[in-house]
């Protein structure tokens, strides 16, 4: 009897965890978690760039000419467009950072979070629409013709 209650026991143990496998521990999250998952991303964004940009920079002591051809490449559409994804990176990460240190050294900071990750967000789009339209005019008038 004492096998069959254990292996009662242990079966109703596994179902149970098996159930909580499948009805929610997958975190999904909240803005709060979001915010820290694009933090990260764009801090790796960030350093990418910039370690392409010593790179890059570093050409015009090897081969001027060969730095004279790189910055060309980067006068494309498709670099522009990248350049506007790496302001919008750079702007969050530090807005976000910000926030953070606002969170973890104020003492209100811990109440105020999710208040202040929607101000970010709202800074953010203040920015950066006017900001890609300005970036983004000469491609598009260089792509479709204008002045």
């Amino acid at each position: 009897m004492s096998t069959t209650a254990s292996t009662a026991t242990a079966a109703g143990a596994s179902d149970r965890a098996g159930a909580s496998r499948r009805q929610g521990t997958f975190y999904r999250g909240d803005p709060g978690m979001w915010s820290w998952v694009l933090h990260r991303i764009t801090g790796v964004l960030t350093f990418f760039f910039l370690f392409v940009h010593v790179l890059d920079t570093a050409l015009v002591r090897v081969s001027p000419n060969t730095y004279d051809q790189v910055i060309e490449t980067y006068k494309t559409p498709i670099v522009n467009l990248l350049e506007v994804g790496l302001v919008g990176a750079v702007l969050f990460h530090a807005l976000n950072g910000i926030r953070v240190m606002l969170v973890d050294f104020w003492s209100k900071g811990p109440k105020l979070q999710k208040a202040m990750l929607w101000v970010i967000g709202v800074v953010w789009v203040v920015v950066m629409v006017p900001g890609a339209f300005f970036m983004l005019k000469r491609t598009v008038e260089t792509l479709f013709g204008g002045n």
